[in-house]
């Protein structure tokens, strides 16, 4: 590992995992490639996805039960904050999100020192699959309103998290929609967010979105958090 990019941060990678046997090993060494640490968080599959991962070198939380991306991001967030890493990357563990591209990431923090950074696809719309091409589109515009900062793709899950703002972006979801409303508290709390250019790739991944459940999650997140923001706000104008 001399060399890499990281060697002078505590860093580590975690990667939310779901009946991914078919791709993890080669997400997991690819990443190894670039980071010393990487965790997968085997969140209730059926198949020998935390297998997989352990042989290829990851450390492996594994959840009883599918509890979804939100609750195993939680998890692996507990895990990297108790185990006193600076930095941690998210991604997925189809293989959407390039492992070569991890060291874009911390080149960016250690530039800026910006405690967020979300990747952004949206250099390369074209390749995008068209439902999702607009669904992200709409609903990062939908998010920057609300947030007052302009993210351009809230819906990417390659990112990039200081550890000592988590516990400021604690979420009530555990399914896609945390890593919206992860955004929201954070935005709400004044902390910066900015963005790194990623790949665009889809090839045979199965998308783990349920589009008609997530979707009423992420605007049942959304109605829940300005509802809170309401009251919070009248109840300072009362006392």
């Amino acid at each position: 590992m001399s060399g890499t990019p990281a060697s002078d941060l505590r860093v580590c990678v975690l990667i939310p995992a779901f009946n991914e046997e078919k791709h993890i090993a080669k997400v997991v060494a690819e990443v190894l490639q670039h980071i010393r640490d990487v965790i997968v968080i085997d969140d209730g599959s059926k198949d020998k996805t935390a297998e997989a991962a352990a042989m290829a070198g990851a450390h492996v939380i594994r959840q009883p039960a599918n509890q979804g991306k939100g609750a195993a991001l939680d998890a692996g967030f507990a895990f990297a904050r108790e185990k006193g890493f600076e930095v941690v990357i998210t991604m997925d563990a189809d293989g959407q999100h390039l492992p070569a591209e991890v060291p874009k990431f911390i080149e960016a923090y250690k530039r800026t020192r910006i405690p967020v950074l979300i990747g952004s696809r949206m250099a390369q719309l074209d390749t995008m699959p068209f439902v999702r091409r607009e669904t992200n589109l709409f609903m990062s515009w939908l998010l920057g309103r609300v947030m007052g900062q302009y993210v351009p793709d809230t819906q990417c899950g390659f990112r990039l998290y200081r550890c000592d703002v988590l516990p400021v972006a604690g979420t009530g979801s555990t399914h896609f929609a945390a890593e919206s409303e992860m955004l929201l508290n954070l935005a709400h709390r004044g902390v910066r967010i900015d963005a790194v250019r990623v790949s665009t790739v889809y090839a045979d991944e199965q998308s783990k979105i349920n589009a008609l459940p997530d979707t009423w999650r992420f605007f049942r997140m959304l109605w829940q958090y300005r509802r809170r923001r309401h009251v919070r706000r009248w109840s300072s104008e009362m006392d």
